[in-house]
């Protein structure tokens, strides 16, 4: 170990003995069961304290009471059936030397009244919160009272649980709105001065220590700064700090800025991509500077360098660094041993925390293995089996995987790819300036199919032949797609793919009409790319929202660069067809809400409908095979080996895996990868 880094220093907070200075900050990754941390919510938590990390903390937004009812998947230690789960996830977690603490909240208004048990949402005053939409019921006196001792009630659990600490939440939830002059209008004594708008955040407090008493590890993870108009400034925020810390009743402090209530802001809270790196360090700096208590905080602090540096100069005492330790776990363990430069890196696609939303369950666009740690290795382990030649045509992100998973299994492998780069759509989507660090997934993986020894053939255009000449034992089809335009018929020769907009084969005129029926980046990323090249343009989808399978925290981006050039959005119609019109194009949509058809004369037709795969290999090979292609679909998802023999005269395995079985994203692409060949 290099005792001289900063980031290995051992820390003391209060009692307990941190054996590093690198954590993962409370977050809610929606693997609850029942509201209870169970298999799939430990092994997560345990897969990073293997990694070497200091703290793990967990249950971003456990709930305290039945009125708070979860909006997305969290814990529940409303009750004693959550102790055994703590139990059992500190036990793991321990095992590993590292600690453990559990986040406690009462979301307020941040939920729904239409979940959990349908009680109304509760907060100091009636006003709604924009994300979650409940109009909420104000806090009678009781209410106050009854949510005091919840907190307390909850905090003895995570004790009784061998819990390290908790920490309380108070960005955005029930705590801080009653600091907020924005949302706390009472006229009792909960409102108005600031000593009355701190008076329940106090009595959770008190409450609290009453239950788990003094030497037990209690910290809040707090907003200085709203930065909303009429919410709290920072000013009061620092006062707000100076109290609690005089009061002895917090041993730590998590910082965070901005507010979450709405979309736009839960982005500058959580920033993705296309940001500058850690944007609220400098700022949770002078926190550490104006307080004698530690200081955590974690915001796009990806790379080991900035948590370096943040340790090092003294910004924080702990470095969150927890998207980063969803693409990789091993973060840890990886500097220890001299690897810093083989990091997995987070990109900042905000992946994990849109699909939260969206399908429920946090997975990272980089790493298919987060969250499946029950049946995904993060580490690929040397096969017990004979050494086998596998050869992997296409070199986009499931190809490369591929490459990663077989060599690393101690397989010889041979990656062919007809173009000169490796990549894939990949290098499409870093076009647009803002989604450069997308290339960080395909650069690690060509870095570690590199340092494997893979044969890699670029500018190799594979055909039956080529590949029939290795002798292969397996060969992996990871050929991709090709745009499809199909849907127009005879049409689509007069229609721009929006690949050739991005690869600058097709040059861009100046009135431009989009059509996105994609719903996922890259159409409108192909839109922000046009936006800001100068052209007029008109964004079309047959969606109800732009791109909805994105998620929240990206579409701010998008939003603010389409509305930030004017561009025209049109919701809900169908691209028909795309004639010529004197030396223009007429676009025919329709509406079939109204079974409405308009006409929109324009320069140019820009299409993004997905992909087909470009399968002709796949074709080619497939009856010299042994499997004949077939997938046993069972033994996939199982992770039992594939066995299917359909000829007995097959030379190889055939599989295709990615864009050359669908039109799909990255992560399905790295999950097929993996999941296949990790058994081979």
């Amino acid at each position: 170990m290099n005792s001289s880094d900063p980031l290995l220093q051992p820390f003391t907070l209060k009692h307990l003995t941190l054996k590093n200075r690198i954590i993962s900050t409370s977050h809610e990754p929606a693997y609850s069961e029942d509201g209870l941390p169970k298999t799939r919510y430990r092994l997560y938590h345990e897969e990073k304290a293997k990694g070497g990390l200091a703290l793990t903390m967990f249950g971003g937004g456990t709930l305290v009471a039945p009125d708070a009812a979860p909006a997305y998947g969290n814990l529940y230690a409303g009750d004693d059936r959550i102790v055994p789960y703590f139990r059992t996830l500190a036990e793991g977690v321990h095992r590993h030397g590292a600690a453990t603490m559990c986040q406690i909240t009462h979301l307020g208004r941040r939920t729904s009244s239409y979940a959990g048990h349908w009680l109304p949402a509760i907060a100091p005053s009636p006003i709604r919160e924009p994300a979650h939409r409940a109009f909420p019921k104000a806090m009678e006196d009781w209410d106050i009272r009854r949510v005091v001792r919840s907190y307390g009630a909850a905090a003895i659990r995570c004790r009784d649980g061998d819990l390290d600490g908790i920490e309380v939440e108070a960005y955005g939830h029930l705590f801080d709105s009653f600091w907020s002059p924005a949302l706390n209008h009472r006229t009792d004594r909960y409102g108005g001065s600031l000593e009355n708008r701190m008076r329940f955040g106090i009595e959770v407090l008190q409450e609290i220590r009453r239950q788990v008493g003094d030497d037990y590890i209690v910290g809040i993870r707090m907003v200085f700064d709203e930065m909303l108009d009429g919410g709290l400034v920072f000013d009061e925020g620092m006062k707000i700090g100076e109290i609690l810390t005089n009061s002895g009743l917090i041993d730590f402090i998590s910082v965070i800025r901005g507010h979450i209530d709405t979309s736009a802001g839960l982005a500058d809270v959580i920033p993705n991509m296309g940001t500058p790196g850690a944007p609220h360090l400098a700022f949770a700096g002078e926190i550490k500077r104006a307080f004698d208590l530690p200081v955590m905080h974690a915001a796009r602090i990806n790379d080991v360098a900035t948590a370096r540096y943040a340790v090092r100069e003294g910004l924080l005492d702990l470095v969150g660094m927890t998207r980063a330790h969803l693409a990789d776990p091993h973060i840890v363990a990886k500097i220890t041993r001299g690897e810093e430069d083989q990091v997995r890196p987070c990109v900042g696609a905000g992946y994990c925390i849109d699909r939260i939303y969206g399908e429920g369950e946090a997975l990272c666009l980089h790493n298919p293995a987060t969250g499946r740690e029950a049946s995904m290795p993060h580490v690929i382990v040397s096969s017990a089996e004979a050494r086998r030649r596998v050869v992997v045509v296409g070199a986009g992100p499931a190809g490369l995987e591929a490459a990663r998973v077989c060599a690393s299994r101690g397989h010889k492998v041979i990656l062919m790819e007809a173009a000169d780069r490796p990549g894939g759509q990949m290098n499409l989507a870093a076009r647009v300036l803002r989604r450069k660090e997308i290339l960080g997934i395909t650069d690690w993986l060509f870095d570690q199919v590199e340092r494997l020894g893979v044969t890699v053939r670029l500018g190799c255009y594979a055909e039956a032949l080529t590949v029939e000449a290795e002798h292969p034992d397996i060969v992996i089809i990871a050929t991709g797609g090709v745009p499809n335009l199909a849907f127009l018929g005879e049409d689509q020769a007069l229609a721009t793919s929006s690949w050739d907009v991005l690869a600058g084969t097709e040059q861009l005129k100046k009135n431009v009409l989009i059509y996105d029926d994609n719903a996922q980046h890259a159409g409108i990323s192909c839109a922000e790319f046009i936006a800001e090249a100068g052209c007029s343009l008109e964004y079309v989808s047959p969606e109800m929202m732009i791109a909805p399978d994105i998620g929240g925290t990206n579409h701010p981006a998008y939003l603010r660069s389409l509305y930030g050039h004017a561009a025209t959005i049109t919701l809900n119609h169908r691209l028909l067809s795309v004639t010529r019109e004197d030396d223009g194009l007429a676009a025919t949509l329709y509406n079939e809400y109204t079974g409405l058809r308009m006409s929109r004369r324009v320069d140019q037709v820009v299409v993004d409908h997905g992909s087909l795969p470009a399968d002709e290999l796949y074709f080619s090979l497939k009856p010299a095979s042994t499997n004949l292609g077939e997938v046993d679909l069972e033994a996939l998802i199982g992770s039992q080996n594939q066995m299917v023999v359909n000829n007995v005269h097959g030379k190889y395995q055939l599989f295709r895996i990615g864009d050359a079985v669908a039109s799909r994203n990255v992560h399905s692409a790295l999950f097929d990868a993996l999941r296949l060949c990790k058994q081979f």
